[in-house]
């Protein structure tokens, strides 16, 4: 890259000993190669902000997880005096924030592969950093099970003490049930609570979709929403709008979002700030050409 660079300022010193006729197309091609390397590197260093924001949340993430277990560990030790409850929203939690982490993870690997980072260095390490992560993420999903293995057997040593052999199974299975329901409303709600919709098109392409009526945004009560596209907005937060003409025409909060252009000039709509982004509306439509 910086060899090109070079290059391009060799061509802008040898346009001085050109004719004016032949400097002036000179100096436009030499321009044209400089924003080209302008932009290639701007590309660049979005990917790595977005590769290295993915990374924090999964870090993030493992920290919290790591604390949830140490509270279930904490429980688990008090034995008769243990807050099941507690123990049902850590495990719910934990369940939860691997689903997320996984996500995450598939995303990262996504961005590794159509990444245009051209440091083999780098990119090697980045590729480490994801196995180890997965490496991780598969050891959390053991703790798990053995976590849950634990409170089966917890239960099973508390209902020998107290002499109730006869209401072991149901114990167990009252705890194991009570876990599995907590985890399905905890996914459900938080599923619900970070779900966004989004689609780009041509304005003559949504006009048939009813999401524009006479330049109304989504004010159709025929608009087809099944042509939108759902995501996580916690892990979606770059989308490639394949064209170098783009504008949104659902209301963002401006600083929450960037539409940034690759070296090819077309645009990717970058979400900063995916709380204050969807906090108007969790739909985003963008018209293209």
């Amino acid at each position: 890259m910086k060899k090109m660079i070079l290059f391009s300022f060799a061509l802008l010193g040898l346009s001085a000993c050109m004719p004016q006729k032949e400097q002036q197309a000179e100096k436009e091609a030499s321009s044209a190669i400089i924003d080209s390397l302008q932009q290639a590197l701007q590309q660049s260093q979005n990917e790595s902000n977005d590769m290295m924001g993915t990374i924090e949340q999964i870090q993030e993430g493992f920290r919290q997880i790591n604390e949830a277990e140490g509270r279930v560990t904490t429980q688990t030790q008090a034995g008769e005096g243990s807050d099941k409850e507690a123990i049902v929203d850590n495990m719910a939690f934990i369940q939860k924030t691997l689903r997320l982490n996984r996500e995450l993870i598939t995303s990262l690997q996504q961005q590794l592969r159509t990444s245009t980072q051209s440091n083999s260095k780098m990119k090697s390490t980045l590729e480490d950093m994801v196995a180890n992560f997965q490496q991780q993420l598969d050891q959390k999903e053991q703790q798990l099970e053995a976590l849950k293995a634990e409170l089966a057997q917890r239960d099973v040593q508390i209902a020998e003490q107290a002499e109730q052999i006869d209401n072991l199974n149901a114990n167990v299975s009252e705890l194991a049930q009570k876990h599995e329901e907590k985890a399905r409303q905890v996914a459900e709600q938080d599923k619900e609570l970070h779900t966004a919709y989004y689609v780009f098109g041509t304005k003559k392409e949504l006009s048939r979709q009813n999401i524009i009526d006479d330049g109304e945004v989504l004010r159709s009560k025929d608009v087809n929403r099944d042509y939108f596209t759902k995501i996580d907005l916690r892990v979606t937060k770059t989308i490639k709008l394949y064209s170098k003409h783009a504008k949104l025409r659902t209301n963002h909060p401006e600083g929450s979002y960037s539409l940034d252009k690759d070296a090819q000039g077309l645009y990717t709509l970058r979400i900063a700030n995916p709380e204050l982004f969807w906090s108007n509306s969790r739909y985003l439509v963008i018209v293209v050409k």
